[in-house]
């Protein structure tokens, strides 16, 4: 009789979790499909255009691709090929910085995070912080990640050989379509990462520009030194990266997402004595919901 007694709580219990956890995923489910729905809803403002100065410098980068082609990545690829192995060494470890990974499994983490503990029940301010918090990380995440996809399909589309390809390098060859690692190398995939991640990081935070435009300087020239990049590819690749966060950044922008249409500055974001005001009722809100 006591045995049958306590499985009865004990059941009732595990049916009770398994409720709220199928209550989580819908909650995070719905809320990461109604952020979808207002990214792609029609446009509320209109960014202002494309500057003179910024279409010459596009223009520009475009020249520079062709006359690196022509000029200097047969050379660079010779200068890679004698440097020191500490050197090469060091740019093998630092290169892997470059990978998107670093940027968009953080930023999805904290996005799934955010659409958990998202609810209606929660105070109206609190869900202004969630919104705008949302609205800033799912800028950072998409200015990153559509340019890498962008990047990713059409350097396999493109087919240039890589610099390591055959017995001497040439700038010139192409197998398009042929969808294989060797001849994916223009635009450099890395090289939008990093310049896309500069752009997105230093378009919320101005502070960090330095540090960014630093370190995507370091990821690309670490690209040319192991020699799996010319220099032209990472400058497309640069290329697509700036330009593209540029893009997003006023697709958001248009749609009053994070940024102000008229001169497409950031909005200012939740100070840190609201997130920890926000926190706190989040943690409460979640305690208490654990414990009906």
């Amino acid at each position: 009789m006591s045995t049958s007694k306590s499985a009865a709580p004990r059941g009732t219990s595990s049916a009770n979790g398994l409720v709220a956890l199928l209550a989580l995923v819908q909650r995070t489910a719905g809320n990461l499909l109604r952020w979808a729905v207002v990214l792609g809803r029609a446009p509320r403002a209109r960014p202002p255009h494309w500057s003179a100065g910024a279409i010459v410098t596009m223009a520009a980068t475009i020249a520079a691709i062709v006359a690196s082609m022509f000029f200097v990545d047969t050379a660079a690829t010779e200068w890679g090929r004698h440097l020191p192995h500490w050197l090469t060494d060091a740019a093998d470890e630092i290169t892997n910085f470059g990978l998107s990974g670093w940027f968009l499994y953080p930023l999805g983490f904290i996005l799934l995070m955010l659409a958990a503990v998202m609810a209606l029940s929660l105070p109206r301010i609190t869900q202004g912080v969630i919104a705008a918090l949302v609205a800033r990380f799912g800028f950072l995440f998409v200015a990153i990640a559509a340019p890498s996809l962008f990047v990713t399909i059409v350097k396999r589309l493109i087919g240039r050989a890589r610099p390591y390809v055959g017995t001497h390098d040439d700038p010139f060859a192409y197998r398009p379509l042929i969808w294989r690692p060797e001849y994916a190398s223009m635009p450099s995939g890395h090289a939008t990462t990093a310049t896309a991640a500069a752009i997105a990081i230093g378009a919320i935070w101005p502070r960090t520009r330095a540090v960014m435009w630093l370190y995507a300087p370091v990821i690309m020239f670490s690209r040319v030194v192991i020699i799996v990049h010319h220099p032209s590819d990472v400058i497309a690749g640069a290329l697509v990266g700036v330009v593209g966060a540029l893009m997003v950044r006023r697709w958001f922008a248009a749609r009053r997402l994070a940024f102000c249409a008229d001169d497409l500055r950031p909005y200012p974001g939740p100070s840190w004595q609201r997130l920890k005001a926000v926190a706190r009722q989040v943690v409460s809100g979640t305690a208490a919901s654990a414990n009906e």
